[in-house]
């Protein structure tokens, strides 16, 4: 046990799969773990110590947990809609919070984050009015999107005006706040980079390729991520500068954020910020290959307000020190999972580092699932000396790994292996 800790006792808002990670890490360090969430069958719940079944979006719900249960701290997991509640129950209980009114107003909504953008010289694809559309437009394909969701939730690819119109009805019925945004859907490289801001210092400290498949419908999804990005050296030549400004304009003092992008090989396209914890996992890998961890930083601002103590500077390096790593994302069809075989062989792999599941034996996966983040099985992480072994990483996984549904056909959409 941590005893800078014990006795400590830190609520966490969000039950998701990626959030009981963070909630395991708590445990870990001696830290009693509490977890607000409206599902009682959330994920997270399973690893607290103690749960309660209200909203993330219940203020005055979670504030009078907060006080009942005399906790320390709060915490937001690995959810974007629920940071503007972690700041107001922080800022209301009088405790350390990364997120600040200016952050909320820049990150949890992608039309407040194309203004920001624009402002820095930043990139983003080309945004529509419906009412500059034509019904004849040589603009499309376009994609439109909810403001305020991720994961590919609410979000459509529209080749033609009748399927815009529709589109925009989609995404309406996924937005909380009713505000979409259409953009220019642009097919090129696409890739990811992650900061971490320590006392206002800001540090690159991880990029990826992600690689997309369109199998499962309404917008790519995620396949796999390849670290570092193939594209890091030009990104800090062109882009990083700029988005340090951006960073210190707002500003952002402590907390992690990632930044989608994509690029066409001569400019960069930033289309998507998470001020948080990733569903992706960019922090299993800095703290397998880096040493650090950001889950526990953010737990210790939590508790005393400090997220590193030191030089940061000595322990972060976005090239990995020359190594090379990689997730896989294992997608699903919809379904009613009945046999998994193959995940203890791939759990003895010398290269698997982690695999974090998001389904057991037993779970259906909807077809409303199918088209976002939420028909992903697993994510499995693996490291390695060079790109070709982690290619046969890959291999080894896919030649083990086999999901079925209740008929005894594969679930697994698409396998991405490296290139």
């Amino acid at each position: 046990m941590n005893t800078q800790f014990e006795n400590k006792k830190i609520l966490i808002l969000g039950g998701n799969p990626e959030t009981g990670d963070l909630v395991k890490t708590a445990n870990q360090l001696g830290i009693t773990t509490l977890v607000v969430d409206p599902n009682p069958d959330s994920p997270a719940k399973k690893f607290a110590h103690k749960s309660y079944d209200v909203d993330g979006m219940d203020i005055d719900g979670i504030v009078k947990i907060a006080n009942i249960e005399q906790v320390d701290g709060v915490l937001v997991g690995v959810a974007d809609i629920l940071v503007p509640s972690y700041a107001e129950v922080c800022q209301i209980l009088n405790f350390p919070c990364y997120a600040s009114k200016a952050t909320i107003e820049a990150f949890s909504s992608k039309d407040r984050f194309i203004s920001i953008c624009r402002e820095h010289d930043i990139k983003t694809p080309k945004n529509f009015n419906i009412k500059d559309v034509k019904k004849n437009s040589s603009e499309f394909p376009l994609i439109v999107k909810p403001v305020d969701n991720g994961g590919g939730v609410g979000m459509i690819i529209c080749h033609d005006y009748p399927s815009l119109l529709n589109g925009i009805e989609y995404s309406l019925s996924h937005s909380n706040s009713k505000n979409y945004i259409i953009e220019k859907y642009l097919e090129c490289n696409d890739l990811q980079v992650y900061y971490t801001i320590i006392n206002g210092e800001i540090f690159l400290s991880a990029t990826n390729d992600r690689i997309l498949t369109k199998s499962t419908g309404k917008v790519p999804v995620c396949l796999g991520s390849e670290y570092p990005s193939s594209f890091t050296k030009i990104f800090l030549k062109k882009e990083n500068e700029k988005f340090k400004k951006l960073f210190q304009k707002i500003p952002i003092i402590n907390g992690i954020i990632s930044i989608q992008l994509l690029f066409d090989g001569i400019d960069f396209y930033a289309y998507d910020p998470g001020f948080r914890l990733q569903g992706e996992g960019q922090h299993i890998h800095l703290n397998a290959i880096q040493k650090y961890d950001h889950r526990k930083m953010l737990i210790q601002f939590a508790l005393t307000g400090c997220m590193f103590e030191g030089d940061f500077s000595k322990i972060n390096d976005p090239f990995f020190s020359g190594k090379h790593s990689l997730t896989l994302w294992i997608l699903l069809n919809s379904g009613k999972i009945s046999r998994v075989d193959g995940l203890q062989e791939i759990r003895s792999n010398p290269n698997v580092f982690d695999i974090m599941l998001r389904f057991q034996v037993g779970d259906l996966v909807t077809q409303e699932m199918v088209g976002t983040e939420r028909q992903v099985f697993a994510r499995i992480y693996v490291v390695g000396d060079s790109r070709l072994e982690i290619k046969k990483v890959s291999k080894f996984i896919h030649e083990h790994l086999e999901i079925y549904d209740q008929h005894g056909d594969s679930m697994i959409v698409d396998r991405f292996y490296p290139e």
